[in-house]
């Protein structure tokens, strides 16, 4: 059974795929860039990497493979041991374990894992249908020489102009800077008589609204008794078990999902808070038992999400 079959479908619409025993296969979106020394040109896509100490079975493959394969929850997760146990003997005997379209694990000399990922799939569903391209050099050289040849057809002569006296600009420039301070000394002397008086008017209100208050007595003859609130808080029942539609490694994806679950009419849906991996998931609603959870559970993968699983804490 090729695993890795399950694993690059998977890939397009989760962020995190782990297998379990083996590593999981991570996700993270990349901008679109261009490279200024080639002028190419590439669209945004997912870069996949991997992380051996990320072992721990979330269900997701599992249940993927199962449905997949048309088999039980149990034999998919000894198939996908199976294929573990393979890949661990190749690795350990430094060879390469080759995934098609994810990418490669090797050895390097210290028995360290080195992934390598594979450019010939962009994961990024937004960005179907766009591809790299280099966008030809742009010359200037035909410009260039148009430009010279009509320098030489036309050259430029510069005639020199005579020279004016304007020393009768002077005498105006001494009559308008005599006749400026004279009306700037003016306006100073003006503008010194309006503070003045602004500033006696305000002195006398001020005293008279002093006097005012010096002159007033407050009495409180019935002073009003504490009165004494007893708040009790809360008690927030715990309810472990959630079945999860998926996990985020961003918020606002998350918050996106939710959405999309409530439009559908699951009112209780709701985003857990990041679990180890550094993920977000976001579930249809959580439960107080064990059966009610599976209950709900079997009735949505027939009914909206053959890929939800149960997350017990």
């Amino acid at each position: 059974m090729l695993i890795e079959k399950h694993i690059s479908d998977l890939l397009y619409r989760y962020q995190c795929v782990t297998v379990p025993g083996f590593g999981a296969f991570l996700t993270e979106t990349v901008s679109a860039h261009v490279t200024g020394s080639a002028s190419s040109f590439f669209p945004p896509k997912k870069v996949v990497s991997f992380n051996a100490n990320v072992k721990n079975n979330d269900g997701l493959l599992a249940n993927h493979v199962a449905l997949q394969e048309k088999m039980s929850y149990e034999l998919a997760v000894i198939k996908i041991g199976d294929v573990v146990n393979e890949w661990t003997y190749l690795l350990q005997n430094r060879n390469r374990v080759v995934l098609k379209n994810i990418g490669e694990i090797s050895v390097n000399n210290e028995m360290n894992w080195v992934f390598e990922p594979a450019n010939t799939v962009n994961y990024l569903t937004d960005s179907f249908g766009l591809s790299s391209f280099v966008s030809p050099e742009i010359t200037r050289e035909v410009l260039k020489q148009e430009v010279e040849a009509l320098e030489e057809k036309a050259p430029i002569i510069f005639t020199p102009e005579r020279k004016r006296d304007y020393s009768y600009l002077k005498y105006a420039a001494i009559f308008v800077t005599m006749l400026g301070a004279g009306g700037f000394g003016y306006k100073t002397y003006y503008d010194q008589q309006i503070t003045n008086q602004t500033l006696l008017v305000e002195k006398n209100v001020q005293e008279k609204v002093q006097q005012q208050i010096q002159e007033a007595t407050f009495v409180i003859s019935a002073p009003v008794e504490a009165v004494e609130l007893s708040v009790t808080a809360p008690v927030e029942e715990k309810m472990p078990y959630h079945l999860v539609a998926g996990a985020y490694r961003s918020e606002e994806n998350a918050n996106k999902a939710i959405a999309e679950l409530k439009a559908a009419g699951f009112e209780n849906a709701k985003m857990l808070s990041m679990n180890k991996h550094n993920l977000y998931p976001v579930v249809y609603g959580s439960f107080k038992n064990l059966n009610e959870a599976q209950t709900e559970r079997k009735n949505i993968q027939k009914s909206h999400n053959a890929e939800a699983w149960l997350l017990i804490e």
